[in-house]
């Protein structure tokens, strides 16, 4: 078996840490605007989604940017207060893969929700490529 030496070993730096974190401050920004063109941007298109209905049945499907701003337009800039613990794992200097631990107020109600995001760098840039959460598949 012949292991890729740019992912053998791999150790971020705290710049590549702080880059991610930093990438989710933007787009979080853009999604309490509702600015959904925005989020889009920071995309890499097709945009894969992975969610599981209530019976743990898997499914996938893609986006086209055109989809994702239709889709997305509903859900964000309603005003709901959301606290995100992140953690990124770094699969190689290129990809990074990100756990999210969220809590969202809503009407005075708060949830919980963990999902997660590959983000691929292009061009020296993160773009998220691949959304994760449970639930979405009713």
């Amino acid at each position: 078996m012949t292991i890729p030496p740019t992912v053998d070993g791999f150790e971020p730096t705290a710049e590549d840490v702080a880059s991610v974190h930093e990438w989710f401050a933007r787009y979080d920004a853009l999604a309490a605007k509702g600015d959904v063109e925005g989020m889009a941007d920071m995309a890499m298109f097709p945009l894969n989604s992975v969610t599981d209905n209530a019976a743990g049945n898997g499914s996938a499907r893609q986006s086209s940017r055109e989809e994702f701003v239709r889709e997305m337009a509903g859900v964000v800039g309603d005003g709901a207060e959301m606290r995100s613990v992140r953690t990124p794992h770094f699969l190689s200097k290129g990809l990074v893969f990100v756990i999210t631990e969220a809590t969202v107020e809503v009407d005075g109600v708060t949830h919980r929700l963990r999902y997660g995001d590959l983000l691929v760098r292009r061009d020296g840039a993160w773009h998220f490529q691949t959304m994760v959460q449970g639930g979405w598949g009713e």
